[in-house]
């Protein structure tokens, strides 16, 4: 009886220790066809979980992580949800857009809010439908008409894209169907011609593919591609003869390691940016490495700090994080919160450029200010581009047109509503 008794006491206070921490899965790829591009993102993820940590937490309340492997397939993504959602889990961050869709189905029954920051839904932007789905700082939707607009500016305006000849090399995947709306409704407006190569993943076989380039000889090809397929392109590219500086990338497709085994072979190559690029300079940064690599507890090698995707997993973090806080704003400062407390705080995010800069992301950023319609929160970004040895701005701040987005966002999740049989939100649903 008294083993019976210490036994349960000891259960009572892992569980009290337990519930003292805010707890964040992390879904990883650091395995398979992907991991070279997965592995950046998840250490830069887990290096802000701990930085947060060494700065006292969020209003003193510690976080806590597990990280679940899963080969950027959706079927383990959807296994590491399962195992995971039952342990207190604040939020999740998929990392893949098939995942996404598969998670999208679950998160409402089960109360717990996805971010896809730069990736997944893109008609999730709209909150009206989506309750549970934050795609903050970027949609796919955002990032190629970025692109279709810097374009435009490199025609002397958009109107001089009529007639041009646009190529979509995509991985033939959810991911890389995304942008075909939002591409063919801006060639239906300013008249270009769009042509549709999917390549099968991983990607490493495009010698067809860029055949059919080589074929039409567009204007400009953009790359809609993730992992090995990035660096396989700009290979048959120069093998082919295709001009580099005519290939315009998704964000997924515009980090050092889709380059730097192509190296002065990729000079020239644009990628439009989340925002950010690399940002080795950032105070954020700096403070990893002060607070946690220089102390031998970061979580992968010191040189990639600060790298695209590294930053990409940072920021990613930071969404999580502050989403937390500003939970704790309504439902009690110092104090652990659910996933649904959660969902309200992403919902709404003030993210202004103080609050930016006070987090170390002064220069990195533009403010973030989600609300019940819209789960995004900014539709802003970047061009850079690869001169042989580092990604360098080439572009000014583009803004997505919401003229084109606005419709094309409604229209796709009212479709999805639909389908779903659901009915948009209610004004006193907004304030749950």
């Amino acid at each position: 009886m008294a083993c019976a008794a210490l036994s349960g006491a000891l259960v009572s206070t892992a569980a009290m220790a337990q519930a003292k921490e805010q707890f964040f899965p992390v879904l990883v790829y650091r395995t398979g066809a992907y991991a070279p591009n997965g592995v950046p993102w998840a250490n830069g993820y887990v290096d802000y979980l701990k930085l947060v940590n060494a700065r006292g937490g969020v209003n003193g309340v510690k976080l806590s992580f597990e990280e679940c492997e899963t080969g950027y397939a959706t079927d383990k993504s959807v296994e590491c949800y399962e195992r995971l959602k039952g342990k207190g889990a604040t939020v999740f961050q998929p990392l893949s857009t098939g995942a996404t869709f598969a998670l999208t189905e679950k998160a409402p029954v089960d109360k717990i809010p996805l971010i896809t920051a730069g990736y997944g839904r893109s008609e999730s932007a709209d909150g009206g439908v989506f309750k549970w789905n934050f795609p903050i700082a970027g949609t796919y939707w955002v990032a190629a008409d970025a692109i279709i607009q810097q374009l435009g500016k490199k025609e002397g305006g958009l109107p001089n894209l009529k007639g041009k000849k646009i190529a979509l090399v995509y991985h033939d995947s959810p991911f890389g169907k995304e942008p075909i709306p939002l591409l063919q409704e801006r060639a239906s407006q300013l008249g270009f011609q769009l042509s549709l190569l999917p390549v099968t993943a991983p990607g490493v076989e495009q010698k067809a593919t860029w055949l059919q380039v080589r074929q039409q000889r567009p204007d400009y090809v953009v790359l809609w591609g993730w992992g090995v397929m990035n660096s396989t392109a700009l290979k048959e590219a120069q093998a082919t003869g295709y001009p580099r500086e005519k290939m315009y990338g998704v964000w997924w497709a515009g980090a050092e390691p889709d380059v730097k085994d192509v190296g002065m072979g990729a000079k020239g190559y644009n990628a439009v940016t989340m925002q950010h690029g690399t940002e080795k300079g950032a105070d954020v940064v700096k403070e990893v490495l002060s607070k946690l690599h220089d102390k031998g507890q970061g979580t992968g090698p010191k040189e990639e700090v600060g790298d695209v995707l590294y930053m990409r997993g940072l920021m990613s973090a930071m969404f999580a994080v502050e989403g937390v806080r500003a939970a704790q704003e309504r439902f009690g400062k110092g104090k652990v919160v659910t996933a649904e407390q959660a969902r309200w705080g992403y919902e709404n995010l003030n993210l202004t450029q103080a609050k930016l800069d006070a987090l170390g992301f002064k220069g990195v950023m533009r403010p973030v200010s989600t609300s019940c319609q819209d789960h995004m929160g900014a539709n802003w970004a970047r061009v850079h581009t690869w001169d042989g040895g580092k990604w360098q701005f080439t572009s000014d701040w583009l803004q997505a047109d919401e003229q084109i987005l606005k419709p094309l966002v409604k229209g796709a999740a009212d479709k999805y509503a639909a389908e779903k049989k659901l009915t948009r939100r209610t004004g006193a649903d907004c304030q749950s």
